[in-house]
């Protein structure tokens, strides 16, 4: 036989909560549910800014020779550099290898290359969501890539990697393990601030009333009692109210700074900006920095480069003098005063020409091809041939 449980009756004297208080006991600041890092705005911007960064960036064909690299034109440096798809542009098609890279793809992303006789047609980024890279049986050596179900080639396929797996190295493992935390904490941030925003319970003035008035007894009445005193017949107008049965106190509700979501927000943000590489100005902290910048192209973008090159040069040339190199130092954000000073002292030695000056400071060529030196400038092998050291007058 159940036993009826007696419920207990509330106190008479107990407290009625403050709406304030009603506010953070009652209201729903819960965001349960996950959330993948590309629907975070802060994960998203910085993977973006890195994205359309090696966009901008020209792909050179270069031919490795005993007088030193030399770049190549031709029509396989064009199929990569100019046209990689016939519906997309260089930019747009390598934003979006990057960014399957670094957040779609998990730390993978597979482009297949289509040729006919030999030649290269196009090169073909696939979505994440149609690639599966597991294992080939139980090495841990070889693996093969499901594209659309389809078990494809690795070595006939660029697999661009960021990140290896510590088991898997030929697998990218990306940065979701390393943002998952951060990206609830902004998640829960937002939403916080979207509850605050949206709860009645912040009052600008609090009205005390005689409780024993009988308008205060119901909703009209009260919105009676401010219609007839509160409420100003016009915007500025005082207020005439009875003084045995009002008293007006202005309170300070309470703010996003009293929570300390702020503080809060700008070290997750930068603790984003740091796991992902990019300067904290780029997801809205703080402010541009050349220095911080450069060590950003330099640290991030540069070996970023390198390891899309690389898997190119690997899949698409056969002749091995050749590679692919990205121009990653034309994002550099230089001097142009510095740079200018340095170009013109080497045309003093002979190193830089006119127009290969004028190229650097983003002038059209003037046909300055010519190299000049300064007079007392001579061939280390012509040095003792000098009339003076060999008692000429001059």
């Amino acid at each position: 036989m159940r036993k009826k449980r007696m419920r207990k009756k509330r106190d008479s004297t107990q407290t009625v909560k403050s709406p304030i208080a009603v506010w953070l006991a009652d209201g729903d600041l819960s965001c349960a549910g996950y959330v993948s890092l590309d629907q975070n705005p802060e994960i998203l911007t910085a993977c973006r800014r890195i994205a359309q960064l090696i966009g901008a960036t020209t792909i050179y064909l270069m031919n490795n020779t005993a007088d030193g690299d030399k770049r190549i034109v031709n029509e396989l440096s064009r199929a990569v550099d100019i046209e990689p798809m016939p519906n997309m542009t260089r930019s747009t098609w390598m934003e979006a290898i990057v960014m399957t890279l670094l957040l779609y793809g998990k730390g993978n992303a597979i482009v297949v290359p289509h040729t006919w006789k030999g030649l290269l047609q196009s090169l073909e980024p696939i979505a994440s969501d149609r690639v599966q890279i597991v294992p080939d049986g139980n090495s841990r050596r070889d693996y093969k890539v499901m594209i659309d179900g389809i078990p494809k080639d690795p070595s006939n396929l660029c697999h661009f990697v960021y990140n290896p797996d510590k088991i898997y190295s030929w697998k990218g493992r990306g940065i979701d393990v390393s943002l998952r935390d951060l990206a609830d904490n902004l998640k829960q941030a937002r939403h916080t601030e979207k509850a605050f925003m949206a709860s009645e319970y912040k009052p600008s003035i609090i009205v005390k009333v005689d409780a024993l008035t009988d308008e205060f007894a119901s909703a009209e009445g009260r919105q009676k009692l401010l219609d007839s005193y509160v409420k100003p017949a016009r915007t500025g107008e005082p207020w005439l109210i009875p003084a045995e049965q009002f008293q007006v106190e202005q309170v300070r509700p309470l703010s996003l700074a009293d929570l300390a979501i702020s503080d809060t927000v700008t070290l997750d943000k930068r603790a984003v900006a740091a796991i992902i590489g990019v300067p904290p100005y780029m997801v809205g902290v703080g402010e541009y920095n050349a220095g911080e910048y450069n060590a950003f192209i330099k640290n991030v973008i540069m070996p970023l480069c390198k390891s899309i090159a690389a898997e190119l040069t690997k899949k698409l040339l056969i002749n091995p003098a050749w590679y692919w190199q990205f121009n990653a130092w034309s994002l550099i954000d230089y001097d142009m005063e510095k740079v200018s000073g340095l170009l013109l002292q080497g045309a003093d030695r002979g190193f830089v020409n006119g127009d290969e000056w004028r190229d650097r400071m983003h002038l059209s060529p003037a046909g300055l091809k010519e190299y000049k030196v300064l007079e007392n400038y001579i061939p280390y092998d012509k040095s003792g041939d000098q009339q003076k050291l060999n008692g000429g007058s001059e």
